[in-house]
């Protein structure tokens, strides 16, 4: 079978599993079973493919017609502009939160906090480029930690540290900038969600219960004390969430509050400053 044939069939396959994006999913399971780079696909598509990338090629199908994530199946997601390692582990980057990163680069940092890190994705990438800072990212999760140290060992940044804490809990000394992508998801939210997102992220990097405000609260409490002078705390929200957000961040006493939208429009950033 050659890769054009066996692209066209995988497409129908995974359309009739109901696969979002169906042909974007073939193409990129499809290069990783031949072993090339995505970009390179089209070039090979003529080929005859070998008895063994047929049956690593039916086994990734497989597994995406589950729902399982295209990420986890290959293991890496891209994120502006790098790949990250990601497993059922941590949350799986997004390009919205690309937004923050950003906001978080438009202005000059030396020390970043990265609360709830993942994978790493934030603090790293702000790491990679701005190479003179250095940053502290936590998780309550060992689990996760690992793959952060994993990407950061593979992207060779040296300059992250890494710490199992419940928020700020076990965080020392101050920094000129603390970002936090939270778990924001309200409990009544969950059962709405995408299959790849319910099924296979964790739900404590996805959801805190409730209204899902609980994470900002958290974090308003406790991350006003290690923020420097005139130091940008930076969260991720959900994009109903700004007033709320912003409220709470207000009456921690934080001030320069103001919400940002993403590429599509939708709020998805509140930023504040400290005095």
């Amino acid at each position: 079978m050659t890769g054009n044939a066996a692209l066209a069939a995988a497409t129908r396959r995974l359309r009739a599993a109901g696969i979002p994006d169906a042909p974007r999913d073939a193409r990129r399971l499809l290069a990783h079973a031949m072993g090339i780079a995505p970009d390179r696909l089209v070039l090979h598509l003529s080929e005859e493919m070998s008895d063994a990338a047929e049956a690593a090629f039916d086994a990734l199908l497989s597994r995406r017609e589950r729902r399982e994530p295209v990420s986890h199946i290959i293991g890496s997601r891209a994120f502006y502009g790098r790949a990250f390692h990601v497993t059922r582990d941590v949350l799986d980057p997004r390009p919205e939160t690309e937004t923050l990163v950003e906001l978080a680069l438009s202005q000059p940092f030396s020390r970043v906090l990265d609360l709830g890190t993942g994978s790493g994705c934030i603090l790293l990438t702000l790491l990679a480029e701005r190479a003179q800072a250095t940053g502290l990212g936590v998780d309550l999760s060992e689990a996760a930690l690992a793959v952060a140290r994993q990407n950061a060992r593979t992207l060779g940044i040296a300059r992250a540290a890494f710490l199992r804490s419940d928020w700020c809990g076990a965080v020392q000394g101050q920094f000129d900038l603390i970002v936090s992508n939270p778990p924001y998801i309200a409990a009544d939210e969950m059962p709405g969600l995408a299959p790849e997102v319910r099924d296979w992220e964790p739900e404590m990097a996805l959801s805190p219960g409730g209204d899902g405000l609980d994470a900002y609260r958290a974090i308003a409490a406790c991350a006003p004390p290690h923020l420097a002078p005139n130091g940008r705390l930076m969260v991720e929200i959900g994009p109903t969430q700004g007033a709320a957000v912003a409220a709470l961040l207000r009456v921690a006493g934080l001030e320069n509050i103001a919400v940002h939208a993403d590429m599509d429009g939708r709020d998805r950033v509140v930023s504040a400053a400290k005095p």
